[in-house]
């Protein structure tokens, strides 16, 4: 069986020999360059699913070779690697569709976390599941979301709404699959979920939230909004 290619663009050498140990062990079919411009040259030799672009290298930067790679495949998986002070990138970078974020110095548990989100969402999109769905428990309304949460999740969100308010249920329960990316569309959708659900005096609470949107929210405010709980069962209690 054919494995998986995924492209590494990095211009330290040494960080894509780190990346080379790391990824090796998942399987993967390991292709490598060194700038932005290189990246783009093997990408469409190459075509591989996944790319994990350096935010910050000489020449062309990784929010220009993310914006390539997503004006030439859409369906393209790309993780971007900052450095810890780097988080308006990382939500530009989210903005524009990246599946995930990954901060330097690499952590194993981190760059497994992004492979897993990358790769769900492209089974998702293989698939077409449908990414939102929702169930009644109690007198909440859970709303699944999985794969990612950005301008065409805004119809379900609103059917969403729509059956919490026809149910009168107290509470919105927005649970996150663990693989699940919000961009910056994701976040005004569900920004105005919260502010209507409060006129309407349904609480939202949110559970599942992997650590890195955990961050983002927090930045832009979201998390402020709502609580925020690890699991289902503790938001639903």
């Amino acid at each position: 069986m054919a494995h998986e290619k995924i492209l590494v663009i990095d211009d330290e050498k040494p960080t894509l020999k780190m990346f080379k140990l790391f990824l090796h062990v998942y399987g993967f079919d390991i292709i490598t360059a060194e700038s932005g411009e290189e990246g783009l040259e093997v990408f469409a030799r190459e075509q591989p699913d996944i790319v994990l672009t350096d935010i910050k290298m000489p020449g062309m930067d990784g929010i220009e070779v993310l914006q390539e790679i997503k004006k030439r495949a859409p369906a393209t998986e790309v993780i971007v690697i900052t450095g810890h002070g780097d988080m308006d990138l990382a939500i530009q970078a989210l903005n524009l569709d990246a599946a995930d974020f990954i901060n330097k110095p690499i952590q194993r548990q981190s760059l497994e976390q992004g492979l897993s989100r990358a790769r769900e969402r492209l089974k998702l999109a293989k698939s077409r599941q449908n990414e939102v769905r929702t169930a009644l428990h109690n007198k909440a309304l859970i709303v699944h979301f999985q794969g990612s949460v950005g301008t065409h999740s805004e119809a379900f969100v609103r059917d969403a709404y729509a059956q919490a308010q026809e149910s009168g249920v107290s509470r919105i329960v927005l649970h996150f699959d663990p693989n699940t990316s919000v961009n910056g569309a994701g976040i005004a959708i569900l920004t105005q979920l919260v502010l209507d659900s409060k006129n309407n005096d349904i609480s939202v609470v949110m559970a599942g939230l992997s650590e890195n949107f955990r961050k983002v929210f927090g930045i832009v405010g979201l998390s402020k909004m709502v609580s925020l709980y690890d699991t289902l069962d503790q938001a639903c209690a």
